[in-house]
């Protein structure tokens, strides 16, 4: 061993040393105290800042003597039952939580009320099962405590030995009395507690003690949707084999699949499956599909879906209407969700992108989802959809949720978005277009908005990247002049456009839009690559140019 190894041995030592006669001159300290303060009895009246007694600090610290020695006064009319102002902690319930099983038994030998509880209506006995001590439950039990004793949420100290776990301190609760089948305030008996836990033994021992295996909480959550919950597949499987119904709807219609594959327990949801009947989760009115897709489990996803589960099955309108946005596929929670690979699942299982009131793509492009949108988008998602509830508008509705976002606007553009909607209105003498803009808000109104006026430049110079010669009406025109971007605008107004641009909309308004989404169509020998290339305006995809960057 070298000299330093030494020295620092030494140090250690020496600190070792020093706590052990800070801690014995403390106890010695302590206890000299509390035997100065018996000559003055007046002082264990008195409370401290926190509201506390000397009774509830000695019940609190280590040194057993100091309790003692406050004890001694209990036969001179000091009540043990005295609360601390905030929380309503007796000394009881102070050494319990302290976990000191010598104040606890020495409390109870000078007459403290096992049964006496601070603000919440916790008892001792509660605090000491939620504490883990056997030994102390054990002492409190046999000082008369009651095991039936409830708190202020009806919850028991059996309903705390199942959370906690314990088989020796359920079993001690069970042999003096305890009620398997008690409910808390929200219907829950222990039973639930335990399988919600995944503690197999203690949901083994209260089974055999007769808990009711199908009790329902007061939302209608069943024992078995607990533990769908906790994935444990032990506690799933005892619960099966004595009886549980796997087609107990809850109150919202959730059955235990539902359960499992949220929390994207995949071993419980194998185990759920075969036992779940078409007829149940028709009844609930969602499909576990939804489930998976809504928790972004995307491995129960790709099993449920190869189990023959519809990945088109529509919520109901009871559970629908849960959601403000009226949400009815299991795509439309994946693409709400930013989940891209839960997306691409179940649109490679031929998901459909127009099931719900809104949109996919529409929540997909206010949320900038790039690769999302682009997904949608290559799935044949409509970019001319309109959704009317909040602005019925001229122009389709997805640019409006964009036009502070280029990268995003030529994603909609390159995909056959019709720009030519944009320069409708009843301006000018616009008598062709009266029919389309009748009732409906067009583009130039709603870019007169004070919120988006800035923006107008900028959007109308893009948008003529994808149009032929338009007229610019004279209240957009008011606005356009203002923008840094009016230059370029009328220079490109008031000049014939390029040969090579009319060709582009020539060729893409033949092909139509449902042959360039085709992949087939484009990669065929028809289109060379710089010919596909320029005719899906690869050039202007910023998104694929520098997806990282964006992102």
């Amino acid at each position: 061993m070298n000299t330093h190894e030494e020295s620092g041995e030494e140090e250690l030592s020496d600190y070792i040393i020093q706590l052990s006669i800070q801690d014995s001159c403390q106890d010695a300290f302590l206890k000299s105290a509390a035997r100065e303060m018996l000559r003055h009895t007046f002082a264990f009246r008195e409370s401290d800042s926190r509201g506390w007694l000397p009774l509830h600090r000695a019940a609190s610290q280590p040194v057993l003597e100091v309790l003692e020695t406050v004890l001694t006064l209990a036969a001179q009319g000091l009540s043990l039952e005295e609360r601390t102002a905030a929380g309503g902690e007796t000394a009881l319930t102070l050494a319990v939580k302290a976990g000191l099983v010598q104040h606890v038994k020495s409390l109870l030998e000078h007459g403290a009320s096992p049964q006496s509880t601070n603000s919440k209506n916790e008892s001792p006995l509660l605090l000491a099962v939620r504490a883990g001590s056997l030994e102390m439950t054990y002492t409190l039990v046999s000082h008369g405590a009651w095991v039936e004793q409830v708190c202020r949420k009806k919850w028991t100290a059996i309903h705390e030995a199942a959370r906690v776990g314990n088989a020796d301190i359920m079993m001690l609760l069970l042999r003096n009395g305890g009620c398997v089948n008690q409910k808390d305030v929200t219907g829950v008996t222990p039973l639930a507690v335990a399988a919600e836990q995944g503690h197999f033994h203690i949901t083994e021992i209260l089974l055999h003690c007769g808990s009711q295996v199908n009790s329902q909480a007061c939302n209608g959550e069943s024992v078995l949707l607990d533990a769908a919950g906790s994935g444990n597949t032990a506690c799933i499987q005892l619960l099966l084999d004595n009886g549980a119904n796997p087609n107990l709807p809850s109150i919202t219609g959730h059955l235990p699949i539902h359960k499992a594959a949220h929390a994207g327990h995949y071993d419980a949801l194998k185990m759920l499956i075969p036992l779940t009947t078409k007829k149940a989760i028709k009844e609930a009115g969602q499909s576990p599909v939804h489930s998976a897709a809504e928790g972004g489990q995307s491995r129960c996803l790709r099993l449920l879906l190869a189990c023959g589960f519809d990945v088109n099955y529509r919520m109901n309108t009871r559970n629908s209407e849960n959601y403000r946005d009226m949400r009815r596929s299991a795509l439309y929670f994946a693409v709400s969700n930013g989940d891209v690979e839960c997306t691409k699942i179940l649109l490679a299982a031929g998901a459909k992108t127009d099931l719900d009131p809104l949109c996919c793509l529409l929540v997909a492009v206010r949320s900038g989802r790039y690769e999302i949108v682009k997904l949608l988008l290559e799935a044949k998602a409509d970019v001319n959809c309109y959704f009317t509830v909040v602005s019925d508008t001229v122009f389709p509705t997805a640019l409006q949720y964009c036009l502070k976002d280029e990268v995003m606007m030529r994603l909609l553009l390159n995909n056959g978005y019709k720009v030519e909607r944009c320069f409708l209105c009843h301006h000018d003498n616009g008598c062709d277009a009266k029919e389309d803009v009748d009732g409906k808000i067009p583009f130039c109104e709603f870019m007169c908005l004070c919120c988006l006026m800035h923006l107008a430049g900028s959007v109308i110079r893009t948008l003529l990247d994808y149009v032929n010669h338009v007229h610019i009406c004279s209240k957009l025109r008011l606005i356009l002049e203002k923008q840094k971007e009016w230059p370029e605008i009328r220079e490109i107004l008031s000049s014939p456009r390029s040969l090579r641009h009319l060709c582009r909309l020539k060729i893409r308004r033949r092909l139509t839009l449902k042959r360039l989404k085709n992949p087939e169509i484009m990669n065929s020998h028809v289109f060379p690559p710089r010919l596909k290339s320029f005719i899906l305006y690869q050039e202007l995809d910023l998104y694929s140019q520098d997806p990282e960057r964006i992102m």
